[in-house]
């Protein structure tokens, strides 16, 4: 493992290429271009959904490379499944709506998507840092909707809007998915 700060070996790889393909959707939706937007959200949702096992396929990893791997997993998972809904979705009601006089309610809604996804993540990592700490075995299941889950559904509903069409009612839906 080359370590100069941080860990670069295979197990982090989709981890990091999740993160990239977060922030490229970040500029397309920036741009009103959803297609690529949503193209590179479900990227980074698949990204996701094998990070882990490739982690695990590794024997040999150090409990700091460990370590490393739910941290940086965790803030990658804000990123694109936080912080890139919010944006999609300020995004969306910006450009469907350019003399709305309530944007900055997207920009709250936003937020506070964000800061949800934090928490959510945080408290998972001190429970994950609890429960490994009893015990060695593999998780076999989650409390709670993973904050991943944004990987399919935003991406749904930037569909279902290109098909609906513009106005509020749409953002409106998209805002509602982002407070349940």
């Amino acid at each position: 493992m080359s370590r100069f700060l941080g860990f670069y070996d295979y197990t982090v790889i989709l981890t990091y290429a999740s993160l990239l393909s977060a922030v490229s959707s970040m500029f397309y939706a920036s741009q009103g271009n959803y297609f690529y937007a949503v193209f590179f959200l479900m990227l980074s949702g698949l990204c996701d959904a094998f990070d882990g096992a490739v982690a695990r396929s590794k024997k040999d990893r150090t409990e700091e490379g460990k370590a490393f791997g739910i941290q940086i997993d965790s803030l990658s998972d804000l990123v694109a499944f936080g912080i890139l809904p919010g944006a999609m979705g300020f995004s969306l009601g910006c450009y469907q709506m350019e003399d709305c006089p309530l944007k900055w309610i997207y920009g709250v809604m936003a937020a506070l998507f964000a800061l949800a996804a934090l928490i959510r993540l945080a408290h998972f990592n001190v429970m994950e840092e609890e429960r490994q700490s009893k015990t060695h075995e593999n998780r076999t299941c989650f409390a709670g909707v993973p904050v991943t889950s944004s990987a399919s559904i935003f991406p749904a509903l930037v569909i279902l809007a290109s098909f609906v069409g513009k106005g509020v009612a749409m953002t409106a839906i998209y805002m509602a998915a982002m407070a349940v």
